[in-house]
């Protein structure tokens, strides 16, 4: 017979499915940071290891994507910066690169989109994966990113027709 939960139990427990709940979206956060989905899966695991690590620093009522988030972030900051340090092996090797492209249009219009999104700056794939990609209002961004919700509306034209221009299309026209 199961024991009843105290009210802290169920709260973790709470938290913790909302913590899985987000995993899609912290993938997807991860590959504006990461070109290849393996390091993108290593950035998320080291981000839920230090979310959980320190749980206790969440103050509940606060939204916990944006926590995640920002864990995320300062990681990668915190990785990138030793990467630069270390200067592992090359990242574009051979062995990584697909032997035959795939023949379907909607996988080769994705294989467009991602390259597209891998020439932007770093800071233009992160805001326009938060916004356009998954949803976050201009406060979360600018609440994640540390800086100014004008900033992240700066940063998310022009992000929007880096990737217009990066597409084959027409950015915005601001003379008119």
């Amino acid at each position: 017979m199961a024991r009843p939960m105290h009210a802290a139990e169920e709260e973790c427990a709470a938290l913790s499915q909302q913590v899985v709940d987000l995993i899609p979206a912290l993938r997807a956060f991860a590959r504006t940071f990461t070109i290849n989905a393996t390091d993108g899966d290593d950035l998320v695991q080291e981000t839920l290891f230090r979310a959980l690590r320190s749980i206790e620093t969440f103050r509940p009522g606060t939204s916990l994507k944006s926590w995640l988030f920002t864990i995320m972030r300062n990681t990668y900051c915190t990785q990138y910066r030793r990467r630069v340090r270390e200067q592992p092996g090359a990242s574009d090797c051979i062995s990584l690169k697909l032997a035959v492209s795939p023949s379907q249009e909607w996988a080769m219009a994705e294989t467009d989109l991602k390259k597209a999104l891998s020439r932007l700056t770093r800071e233009q794939r992160q805001i326009i994966v938060m916004v356009a990609g998954l949803g976050f209002s201009y406060e979360e961004a600018a609440g994640v990113i540390g800086c100014a919700v004008g900033t992240v509306k700066s940063r998310l034209n022009r992000a929007r027709e880096a990737l217009a221009q990066e597409l084959g299309g027409n950015p915005l026209d601001h003379s008119t």
